[in-house]
């Protein structure tokens, strides 16, 4: 590479979600590398991303948005439009999106030719009700020049059903970060949590989650271990999960007693997740579809058991002995996978590989994955 690349890196908001982390961890990384990287988000709060980036950032101020989610995803591109419409806010030599916002932003873009195309990382493939959102969702990949996805199950995705190619890239960990060293016991003072094993969900409350099959576990586990909590944490979203919450309220309700032992935390500070891990007993990630699973290489970066799904992608990078795999459709089999995880033999064995196999995925390698491709995409005078 003659010279260090000028890259627009966008984000569909500034919360904590897994495309986003990504979306900063990448523009930190290639940031180390030499390269010039402004991460951008429409800023609707106005309170900036969720944590400092060490990397340039560019928040994008906007109105609220509106109730209607197909109304707020069509702001927030035509925000983006407004930004890049300025001669100053496109001096990059390239520009990337990692969601359907900010990927038909730069659409719009490259048809008023004023950029040259884009590149865009498919996360994953979300399934809406309303046709208009599953158009410009279509739209902000089937637009672009250059793809990447996070595993080689969206990349096949995409080739099967689109007839796109597209590089893997993966994901990566801090794990000077994410350590098994981290203290924990401030945190869980400061959330009160009873004695007894816990286990932790990380992503919210929605149906790609599968939050209540986790939950049915969960009431399963407490019939022969009733000292058990369960923390839910995150759940920061664009996206409309009230129906999904109501529903999850409801079982939640049915649980009587055992309720109390549900810890519904919301959104945590970053700077509180790493200590989350580790009071932990098991990160329980029983989803139904995932671009990757960051949160999943956290957990194992933080030396605790993992529950995970017996699906793709977690087969991708996951060996039969790296976790505890069991049927996300079946809450009983989420439920034998937790009870399984509390088994001392069985915990001191993963407690060991988890860092290992994180240190196999570190950011500076996903950072790596993008600079070739990069190279066909660079404006034609930096060429």
């Amino acid at each position: 590479m003659s010279r260090p690349l000028r890259i627009a890196m966008l984000s569909h908001s500034t919360n904590p979600r897994g495309g986003v982390v990504h979306a900063m961890q990448l523009s930190e990384a290639l940031t180390a590398l030499g390269h010039e990287v402004v991460l951008h988000a429409p800023d609707a709060k106005g309170t900036g991303f969720f944590r400092m980036p060490s990397c340039h950032a560019m928040c994008i101020p906007v109105d609220p948005a509106p109730a209607d989610m197909t109304e707020m995803v069509e702001q927030r591109i035509a925000d983006y439009v407004r930004h890049f419409e300025r001669d100053v806010a496109r001096d990059f030599d390239l520009f990337h999106a990692h969601d359907g916002i900010s990927g038909n932003a730069l659409a719009t873009l490259k048809e008023r030719g004023l950029i040259a195309g884009f590149a865009r990382t498919v996360h994953h493939i979300d399934r809406f009700s309303d046709p208009h959102l599953m158009e410009l969702q279509d739209r902000s990949i089937d637009r672009a020049d250059l793809l990447f996805t996070v595993s080689a199950l969206w990349q096949q995705v995409l080739k099967d059903t689109r007839g796109l190619a597209s590089t893997v890239v993966g994901n990566g960990v801090d794990a000077h970060r994410f350590s098994p060293a981290v203290d924990a016991g401030a945190l869980r003072v400061t959330l009160d949590l009873p004695k007894g094993p816990v286990f932790l969900s990380v992503g919210g409350i929605e149906a790609r989650k599968n939050t209540i099959q986790m939950l049915e576990a969960f009431r399963q586990l407490r019939a022969i271990q009733p000292d058990t909590q369960f923390v839910i944490a995150g759940g920061a979203s664009l996206l409309d999960h009230r129906g999904y919450q109501g529903e999850f309220r409801a079982a939640l309700a049915a649980l009587g007693d055992h309720a109390a032992s549900v810890h519904v935390l919301g959104t945590v500070a970053d700077a509180d997740m790493p200590a989350l891990y580790r009071l932990a007993d098991t990160l329980v990630f029983a989803s139904v579809k995932e671009g990757f699973g960051l949160v999943v290489l956290e957990a194992m970066a933080s030396g605790i058991p993992v529950v995970v799904s017996s699906i793709a992608p977690f087969t991708e990078y996951l060996a039969p002995d790296d976790a505890i795999w069991c049927d996300p459709d079946n809450p009983a089999s989420i439920a034998e996978a937790m009870a399984k995880s509390l088994t001392p033999a069985l915990r001191q064995r993963l407690a060991a590989r988890g860092p290992v196999v994180a240190a196999e995925h570190s950011w500076q390698r996903t950072a790596t994955l993008h600079l070739s491709a990069y190279q066909s995409l660079k404006e034609p005078a930096d060429a």
